[in-house]
């Protein structure tokens, strides 16, 4: 038996922002871009990873959630605590000066962690923290 991630899903407060990042900035294709009622959903991811993919999604969409729960939810992903990621990359340095270069928010530059991986961290433009390891 074989088991592998087909999506994550990860909130976001503004669409085009988050094309800005996860297209422009890491350089992932979109796959979908899908509108509803005024709202968007993004599913992107690395081209040569056709089977992996992100859905970034509007938050707090179930009509079941309050309004102050929604407030609620909305608080939490721009503080950086309702949705996280971690990636890899063969080449961490380079990654990390380029989406310094497009503007991301750091969070962390690279370090060696006491674990034993080299990462980084970053927001996305919702908030989300998206941490990148050195693929070994």
């Amino acid at each position: 038996m074989k088991i592998s991630i087909h999506y994550a899903f990860l909130p976001h407060t503004d669409a085009d922002a988050a094309l800005g990042f996860y297209r422009d900035a890491l350089g992932f294709e979109v796959r979908n871009d899908v509108g509803y009622d005024g709202m968007r959903w993004l599913t992107v991811g690395p081209a040569d990873q056709p089977g992996t993919s992100i859905v970034l999604h509007p938050p707090a969409t179930d009509p079941g959630i309050t309004d102050a729960e929604r407030r609620t939810i909305l608080e939490l992903i721009a503080k950086g605590s309702y949705g996280a990621l971690t990636l890899a990359s063969d080449d961490l340095d380079a990654l990390f000066e380029r989406l310094v270069e497009r503007g991301a928010e750091v969070v962390q530059e690279p370090m060696d962690q006491p674990y034993g991986v080299r990462d980084c961290a970053f927001r996305d433009p919702a908030g989300n923290l998206l941490r990148i390891n050195q693929a070994a």
